[in-house]
């Protein structure tokens, strides 16, 4: 017969800390040991002794790495089964990723979409991909445990439905999950992007061990993902974060979504494309970011006009939320400082500060893969009955 410890006992306690850092494991992939204890919240002691017993067991592997200049040792799950599937459906793109349990990149591929793609159509496309990466790998599809699927619309929380009129047309209505579900017969959880890049910027990138962040996706359009005490807030419909339909110009042209003036219609890419129609006709936002990054005075200028419109809007949100940093990711964050320190001027100039202390706006660190990174993870979320209530909820 087994004794099972009674709830607050040495031994209950070891197995919780156990689990949390099983957990962070699961949640962040190979990860050092001073990392895991700022991630747990244990101390460098009691992380250094449960790692010791994981490798005892073979849990647990751990090789060298360098962190800041010096040696630390990664500790990473051993033994990783199971796969997952991030899908990123853009405006113009389409990006699928095979990931491990580790969180390491198996194979991926990226193929343009036409902009006014069907679902129908897509998703046959999807579902194909991932049934070819996955051969690829030499794996089958029996070993998918769940798809992230992300798309450039807010998503409602509790039907998995793209939310809000007309912002993705074609899309509403559909259950996209069930959908590609039926087609690769694994789990399917949907998301908006730049809540799945603010996921992926959170576990892998440069919001990592923040508990508040704003994420600012800066692309064809605009909008933003939050973080709140650790865990995500979308909003009842999942609307929170639609930063791209806020009023900017009362006398502006109408959005797509059927208002007037919306931040879309003054920084989306194709309002700063059109501000370059003398100069710079028929170029698309890919070549804008390229020759701003070249040096055109021109597109230096729209980006950075852009930047400062859109720090104004994210001044409101940094005011309500009060998060430790803003990041900045998408197409047009590549252009870095020239987006970014307008940006945060405009924040700066407009959010109360305490003492000394400034939000800080940090570039993304995940570049275009920071969306599918994020489907990924959710995927994985969703396969795990524990980590599940993460994915509705927290990511850390």
């Amino acid at each position: 017969m087994t004794t099972r410890p009674m709830p607050g006992s040495q031994s209950s306690l070891r197995e919780a800390n156990r689990q949390r850092l099983l957990g962070a494991l699961e949640r962040y992939g190979a990860i050092t040991q001073v990392e895991l204890a700022e991630v747990t919240g244990l101390s460098a002691a009691t992380v250094s002794t449960i790692v010791k017993e994981l490798l005892g067991t073979g849990e647990v592997d751990t090789r060298n790495t360098v962190r800041s200049g010096r040696r630390a040792q990664l500790v990473r799950l051993a033994q990783p089964s199971g796969l997952g599937v991030g899908v990123h459906v853009g405006r113009r793109s389409l990006r699928v990723l095979v990931g491990d349990q580790q969180h390491d990149v198996l194979a991926e591929r990226s193929l343009p979409l036409p902009g006014d793609h069907r679902v129908d159509t897509t998703l046959d496309r999807v579902a194909l991909l991932i049934v070819d990466l996955v051969e690829q790998i030499g794996s089958s599809i029996d070993e998918v445990g769940g798809i992230g699927v992300v798309l450039p619309a807010p998503v409602d929380p509790r039907t998995g439905l793209v939310s809000g009129r007309g912002v993705l047309s074609g899309w509403e209505g559909v259950a996209v999950g069930e959908v590609l579900s039926r087609r690769v017969r694994a789990p399917v959880v949907v998301e908006n992007d730049a809540t799945a890049a603010l996921i992926a910027e959170s576990r892998f990138g440069a919001a990592r061990g923040c508990s508040d962040v704003v994420y600012v996706r800066a692309s064809h359009l605009t909008g933003a993902g939050m973080l709140v005490g650790g865990r995500l807030h979308r909003g009842r419909r999942g609307i929170a974060g639609e930063i791209g339909h806020v009023e900017v110009d009362a006398a502006g042209a109408i959005c797509q979504c059927g208002s007037r003036g919306c931040l879309n219609t003054v920084v989306g890419a194709d309002a700063l494309v059109d501000l370059l129609r003398i100069s710079r006709s028929g170029i698309t936002l890919r070549d804008l970011v390229a020759l701003a990054n070249e040096g055109d005075p021109g597109c230096r200028q729209v980006v950075a006009d852009a930047g400062a419109t859109i720090g104004s809007v994210v001044a409101g949100l940094a005011l309500a939320f009060d998060p430790e940093c803003v990041v900045v990711g998408g197409e047009l964050a590549e252009t870095g400082e020239i987006l970014l320190g307008p940006l945060r001027e405009a924040i700066r100039r407009r959010v109360m500060l305490t003492g000394d202390e400034a939000v800080r706006v940090l570039p993304a660190e995940l570049g275009q893969r920071a969306e599918v990174r994020g489907a990924a993870a959710l995927a994985f979320d969703a396969a795990r009955p524990v980590a599940g209530a993460a994915a509705q909820g927290g990511v850390s």
